[in-house]
């Protein structure tokens, strides 16, 4: 992979001359500024994973491992052993597929403190299958002692980032980087690992999200209240641990719950929710939004959300099945 390559490259932009700010870059640039400790390894994709903004910061702190991302996850666990705090950085799908034992025997087992971020999530590229990231979820579920954080957005980024760090241990941070330049009046979001956060608040249904569907569930929602049906929207920014009593109370609240992920309906946030929600004996109806056991194809990102039914129509379509408001 060329390291000139940048990120619009991969993603599925609507042809905006805007250009977007780093934000995930940036913040953990500013992270760095403060923490001397935090280093960053790249798999030979710093333009489209923006840790080229901490490279040139701080190029005696930054480690270009190639395209080699089980030796750059062994690299990174000796390195946190030293005391230092690596941010790992490459696509979703490489960071979670293919070194998958790497991630297991050095990371997720001795409970080594490293960070793999993760670009690229879901059905978020044109590149199709071989980049899309529709079982990490999953895969890094699966192992003890993994946390997991998908932040809502950019106004996100910068608190995922510090908790990431604050924590002591492996983290999967699964990000992506938006379309457009977000307004910059909008409000930082604060993020508490394992606690889920109410953005919208409403009695008929609750819409359980993270990462690029929270937008989607938030367009759902004005589409609801123009038919009469007013939900919560959550923000389940951290899939592992997850806030199962939050879970359950707002199951129980409402009585009808909605899962929105831009991953594979198998072993990511829908799995985890019904997993809670049948322990704790909550008689919910219940829907999953999400890739339903395929895989996809390249286009662009609306393209895909719409045909592997994960826009806001669809999220809309369901809650209204449910309530039986349809």
């Amino acid at each position: 992979m060329n390291e000139a390559i940048h990120l619009g490259d991969f993603t599925s932009k609507a042809g905006s001359s805007v250009p977007v700010p780093c934000y995930f870059g940036d913040a953990l640039a500013a992270l760095a500024d403060e923490r001397p400790e935090i280093v960053v390894l790249c798999g030979d994709l710093s333009p489209a994973t923006e840790c080229d903004v901490f490279r040139d910061r701080f190029p005696e702190r930054f480690f270009m491992a190639g395209i080699a991302e089980a030796n750059m996850v062994g690299v990174a666990a000796g390195m946190a052993r030293c005391g230092d705090v690596p941010f790992v950085h490459t696509f979703s799908v490489f960071a979670t597929r293919r070194p998958f034992d790497q991630v297991a025997m050095q990371l997720a087992y001795p409970q080594t403190n490293v960070k793999l971020v993760g670009f690229l999530p879901g059905l978020s590229t044109l590149l199709g299958v071989s980049h899309q990231a529709i079982d990490d979820i999953a895969l890094m579920r699966a192992l003890p002692n993994m946390t997991i954080v998908e932040p809502a957005g950019p106004a996100q980024y910068e608190a995922a980032i510090r908790a990431a760090a604050d924590h002591h241990g492996p983290v999967y941070l699964r990000v992506y980087r938006p379309d457009a330049p977000v307004d910059p009046a909008e409000p930082a979001m604060p993020l508490e690992l394992g606690q889920g956060q109410i953005l919208r608040d409403g009695p008929d249904a609750v819409l359980f999200a993270g990462g690029q569907m929270i937008a989607e569930a938030l367009a759902a929602a004005d589409m609801l209240a123009d038919a009469g049906v007013d939900v919560t929207v959550a923000n389940i920014h951290t899939v592992k641990p997850l806030d199962t009593a939050f879970v359950v109370e707002h199951a129980r609240r409402t009585g009808h719950v909605v899962t929105a992920e831009n991953h594979s309906i198998i072993g990511g946030l829908g799995s985890a929710v019904a997993e809670t929600l049948m322990e704790a004996g909550i008689a919910a109806k219940f829907a999953r939004i999400g890739i339903r056991d395929t895989f996809a194809e390249g286009g662009s990102t609306p393209y895909l959300f719409e045909k592997y039914g994960l826009s806001a129509h669809h999220l809309k379509k369901a809650v209204l099945r449910l309530t039986g408001a349809e």
